[in-house]
């Protein structure tokens, strides 16, 4: 493949976007040094690059593309609403309309509040747990890699610099799976807990009855239960993985799939603590979320549409299946090169990763670039293996080839040394205090 026009487009990236991306997980240390897709076009599970370059995509918008891109009933939705406007001085009908089918998927939510981002609606939600408990400090789960932009959360990261230390002390951690962490939390903070806010599961699934444990533990202690579900909504199951699991969280987030790719996002929950950002109590008043565009008229008709969508169609059973059919080629084609101990994938099939090994069988970032170097020259954009409503079964065979042939080249490169084979430096996680 030929990248010339990405890489001259790359230079202006960068000479006036911080990073050369919005968003950190865009960015080019996430991808091979000389291959950075610019992205011009999408349609269905297919990108096309500004070089020409045609590449099935996974994971399309860190998640938020479920449908697929350009998908025609939400487009036609937002197409429909453009003309009567998108924002307003007062609150526009369909605000409502949008809410009352959010918590139409969402058991035991009562109120929604709308937003742009993920960060806006776990701000949100932190903020109003500690108005709620009169309490400072947050319990977040170790295991998770994102909540927030903001420093509650940014503290507590090896990315802090900016923070001041009393804020990155408020912030406590937990590990997934580990009831006692939690448990030593309560205990070493006895009545100063706010919230304890963790995803419901990442590539890791609960055991021993973790997450109800987790539900309990915060009853007990008088801490408010977050749910972050904007990767798990919509995907797991219609009514989120807190039906999938059967939790009930007091507060819950949601975003990503929820409007395939619009910019939406919402906090849900119990009314006794949603109603704080409200007129309907006598208590002090929490600024809770107001977004110049929090509710745009035109993303919530997106949401509408794709809700729809998840209503109307077997959208996770399709997540699910081609999930499953993209592990299992996978796996098949690891045994075939013997390459068990250095290629895994991980998660449940509806969200699909994987992960790259090196001779000591040692998670490798060189290994890790190397694998997506090559599925790259075979067509493939892929940080991860996360399927979408649009992904065919030939997609599906046509990737399963890909990596392959990429696994061939993956066991030379064990064999005769990573560095002849890798081109450029290799990939760095996002959260490091140094570039």
């Amino acid at each position: 493949m030929n990248f010339t026009k990405s890489i001259s487009l790359q230079k202006k990236f960068h000479s006036i976007i911080p990073g050369g991306s919005h968003t950190y997980a865009k960015g080019d240390d996430q991808f091979p040094e000389f291959m950075p897709p610019y992205i011009v076009r999408g349609e269905g599970s297919h990108v096309w690059d500004a070089d020409g370059n045609e590449f099935i995509e996974y994971g399309s918008g860190l998640r938020a593309v479920t449908l697929g891109h350009a998908y025609k009933p939400v487009i036609e939705a937002v197409a429909k609403q453009l003309p009567f406007g998108s924002n307003f001085i007062r609150p526009a009908v369909n605000e409502l309309e949008c809410a009352e089918m959010l918590l139409s998927f969402i058991e035991g939510a009562e109120m929604a509040k709308f937003a742009k981002n993920g960060s806006d609606a776990n701000n949100a939600a932190v903020k109003v747990s500690r108005a709620y408990t009169g309490r400072d400090l947050v319990a977040i789960c170790s295991s998770h890699p994102f909540y927030s932009v903001d420093d509650w959360f940014i503290g507590s990261t090896a990315m802090n610099a900016g923070i001041p230390k009393a804020v990155q002390d408020l912030t406590v951690k937990f590990t997934y799976n580990d009831i006692g962490s939690l448990e030593n939390l309560f205990n070493q903070y006895p009545n100063q807990i706010a919230c304890v806010i963790l995803e419901a599961e990442k590539e890791t699934a609960p055991v021993n009855n973790f997450l109800h444990d987790v539900q309990r533990l915060s009853k007990q202690h008088g801490t408010v239960f977050i749910l972050d579900e904007m990767i798990t909504g919509f995907r797991w199951h219609k009514n989120g993985a807190q039906k999938y699991h059967g939790i009930h969280p007091d507060l819950s987030t949601f975003g990503k799939a929820m409007s395939n790719g619009f910019s939406v996002s919402a906090l849900v929950g119990k009314r006794d603590i949603m109603k704080l950002g409200g007129f309907n109590h006598d208590k002090e008043r929490v600024f809770l979320i107001s977004t110049t565009h929090g509710a745009e008229s035109h993303a919530l008709a997106a949401a509408m549409a794709t809700m729809s969508v998840y209503k109307n169609e077997p959208v996770i059973e399709q997540l699910w299946k081609q999930g499953e059919r993209l592990e299992k080629g996978m796996n098949r084609v690891i045994s075939d090169h013997g390459l068990q101990d250095h290629i895994i994938v991980l998660g449940k099939p509806c969200c699909l990763v994987y992960g790259t090994r090196d001779q000591e069988k040692k998670p490798s970032q060189p290994f890790r670039t190397l694998f997506i170097q090559e599925i790259m020259k075979r067509g493939i954009l892929a940080s991860s293996l996360v399927v979408g409503y649009s992904h065919t079964d030939k997609d599906i065979d046509t990737t399963i080839e890909a990596i392959d042939g990429a696994l061939g080249v993956y066991k030379k490169a064990l064999n005769d040394g990573v560095e002849k084979y890798l081109v450029g430096k290799p990939v760095k996680p996002v959260f490091r205090r140094f570039n």
